[in-house]
């Protein structure tokens, strides 16, 4: 790799590299020691192309996440299956990783600014800005910058634009599906929004259990399905759907619960 090496983006990659490596060792410990990761069906990870995938996943905290799907995809690249055992992984990360978010979130400070280095794709929220509802076209160049990722590497997404559960997902993803079509793997995560602040960047509490399970891909009509379909096939992959509303708050969420207040004890 050239030293001055660029991707699609204007990104120096040997930059690229070493703030990921950074990031990834800070911030290890919060996946595995301060709080514990569990890990299903990374072993598809290892088996994808190396473009041109889509993921799509339910969203908790604005920065958490993404940095947990960083370490687990790297981690499964390298050999672990379903464990970010030995944070020696992110020594040589993989580099075409992009996640979606909002610009309004990483222009908020130098922090964020840093971090939109280590592959962010920022687009302009059309139905939300500064904490106001507002109505605006979508911009094509932030479709056309996801469909520079998607042919660049693996681009990450949060379909519901927002944290709050069981939002509905935003039609604006089944449309990059139907239009470039990629592979789409589900994930599905859970405990993030107990273990940290809202951003995703101060531990909240310890002890937590979070989950972090990788569906196999979505089967996709590209051409014959209509964004509806497609908008409720990823309703009920990411099980952010609303028939999903109605079971968690009641035994499920009990059971959750539970569980880590057991883990706390």
């Amino acid at each position: 790799m050239g030293l001055f090496k660029k991707n699609p983006f204007g990104h120096i990659l040997f930059l690229k590299k070493w703030l990921i490596r950074i990031f990834g060792l800070l911030t290890h410990r919060r996946y595995r020691g301060f709080n514990e990761l569990k890990i299903e069906g990374s072993d598809i990870i290892k088996n994808l192309p190396d473009t041109n995938v889509l993921f799509v996943s339910n969203h908790q905290t604005y920065f958490a996440d993404v940095v947990a799907m960083f370490h687990v995809f790297n981690a499964s690249l390298s050999g672990r299956v379903d464990s970010i055992k030995n944070v020696g992984y992110i020594w040589n990360p993989k580099l075409n990783i992009y996640y979606v978010a909002a610009k309004e979130t990483m222009q908020a400070g130098l922090l964020t600014r840093i971090m939109a280095y280590g592959g962010a794709i920022t687009v302009e929220r059309t139905w939300r800005e500064k904490g106001k509802e507002i109505q605006r076209n979508v911009n094509p160049q932030d479709s056309e910058n996801i469909a520079d990722a998607l042919n660049d590497g693996w681009v990450i997404t949060f379909p519901q634009g927002t944290t709050k559960p069981f939002k509905p997902i935003r039609k604006g993803t089944a449309h990059i599906i139907k239009n470039y079509k990629p592979i789409v793997i589900p994930i599905v995560i859970d405990g993030f929004r107990r273990s940290f602040d809202k951003k995703g960047l101060r531990i909240k509490k310890r002890g937590i259990l979070q989950s972090f399970q990788i569906k196999q891909p979505l089967e996709i009509n590209y051409d014959n399905e209509s964004i509806e379909e497609i908008v409720e096939k990823l309703e009920y992959a990411i099980e952010q759907h609303a028939s999903f509303s109605k079971v968690i708050p009641t035994e499920a969420l009990n059971t959750m619960e539970e569980l880590n207040k057991k883990r706390e004890y």
